[in-house]
């Protein structure tokens, strides 16, 4: 049969195919096509050696398709148009998708062809250190892919939206303006069902890992000014062990008690830091990205009060299943790290959450941490302060 022209160099070719003197094609054994049926068996193998000469490769999934050419030939049609047709998505992001679906199901040979074909194309060596050093719209379909690949029953509506930024943004208002039908209408929710939403959000709280505060790494000009490095925040609430304590806000709250504590303690101290409390709590300019005229109050008060849940404090009038409907997992990631670990907080994490949100805003969540942060700690210690004084 005559050779079929082809695009790779002689030498190329060689490696690939073999010379006639040394290697033999890896279909082809006496004259035919190895274990392939001899019906159509001429024209399947032409249809191989087109396939091949498209492909610029024969890769050992094809072979042993090849002992079913007809089928071979139909799944490389898919194969080419999915990942050598023009199409809506990048050479590069499409052979990256093609190694997350691989490595889901720990596919070494699969994950490593497409790693050589992503860098082929012009894909970014970083990319193939982890998924971490993707972009966030590769990144953002691990879910999908790790739905499909093991429990695709679980894959609904919510999931194939892969909800974009502008989304985001247009569904916490509408979250937003749901809740405050609801408060208007007075639905009420039971002091039991309170209960459940806060020991939920706590529980929700471990997404992120405690950090590792053993890390050899850590500058010895810091170290040197450290006691017992390893200490560090834990978990409010951990699996299998006894939580301590909650802080009912309502037994020792900051208005009540702890403002007229410290300034007793510390004259005009505690008015300046109940004005920079109120001053940041209250701090709006009524827009959530491109909205205008918005009340944000709701908001805020989620994002205070959950800083305050990740260190056990408790406002038992406070539903917390709002936390739940208006901080997506993203934020919550943030506002963990940033409270928690605060050493641990990158430009990755960072860009993550909000991403339609004005500069200014994200700032702004800051700031909310920040000070919701430090009278978390200032309840705890005026709280021990008065026991000691009474």
């Amino acid at each position: 049969m005559e050779t079929p022209k082809h695009p790779l160099p002689p030498r190329a070719w060689n490696r690939e195919m073999g010379n006639g003197r040394h290697r033999r094609c890896p279909f082809r054994r006496r004259g035919t096509c190895s274990g392939v049926p001899q019906e159509g068996g001429e024209s399947s193998l032409r249809q191989l050696l087109k396939d091949f000469v498209s492909a610029g490769r024969v890769d050992h999934v094809a072979m042993v398709m090849g002992l079913h050419p007809q089928y071979l030939s139909s799944f490389w049609k898919t194969q080419y148009l999915l990942l050598r047709m023009d199409g809506p998505l990048p050479y590069h992001k499409r052979h990256y998708i093609a190694i997350m679906a691989a490595a889901r199901h720990r596919c070494s040979y699969l994950v490593g062809l497409h790693m050589g074909e992503f860098l082929q194309v012009g894909g970014n060596p970083v990319w193939l250190q982890g998924l971490h050093c993707a972009p966030p719209k590769l990144r953002n379909l691990n879910e999908i892919n790790k739905l499909l690949a093991h429990r695709p029953w679980l894959v609904t509506k919510e999931h194939i939206e892969g909800t974009d930024a502008m989304q985001e943004v247009e569904v916490l208002m509408e979250k937003m303006k749901l809740l405050q039908e609801n408060q208007l209408e007075e639905e009420g929710v039971t002091q039991e069902e309170m209960t459940t939403h806060f020991e939920l959000e706590k529980t929700e709280s471990l997404l992120v890992p405690s950090s590792d505060f053993s890390d050899p790494s850590l500058q010895s000009n810091i170290r040197c000014f450290l006691e017992d490095p390893e200490f560090g925040y834990k978990d409010f609430t951990r699996r299998g062990e006894q939580p301590p304590p909650t802080f009912h806000a309502q037994d020792y709250t900051w208005e009540d008690h702890g403002y007229s504590l410290i300034n007793r303690l510390y004259p005009d101290v505690g008015q300046l830091l109940d004005e920079k409390f109120q001053v940041v709590f209250n701090l709006t300019y009524n827009t959530i990205a491109v909205h205008c005229g918005v009340d944000t109050s709701m908001l805020r008060r989620a994002i205070w009060n959950y800083v305050h849940c990740v260190f056990g404090i408790r406002y038992d009038d406070y539903n917390y299943g709002e936390v739940n409907q208006l901080l997506e997992r993203n934020l919550k990631i943030y506002i963990k790290t940033v409270a928690c670990y605060p050493e641990k907080t990158s430009k990755q994490i960072y860009t993550q959450f909000w991403r339609h949100f004005k500069h200014s805003e994200k700032v702004h969540i800051n700031l909310l941490l920040l000070e919701a942060r430090m009278q978390a700690a200032l309840l705890y210690a005026l709280r021990a302060l008065t026991h000691y004084m009474t």
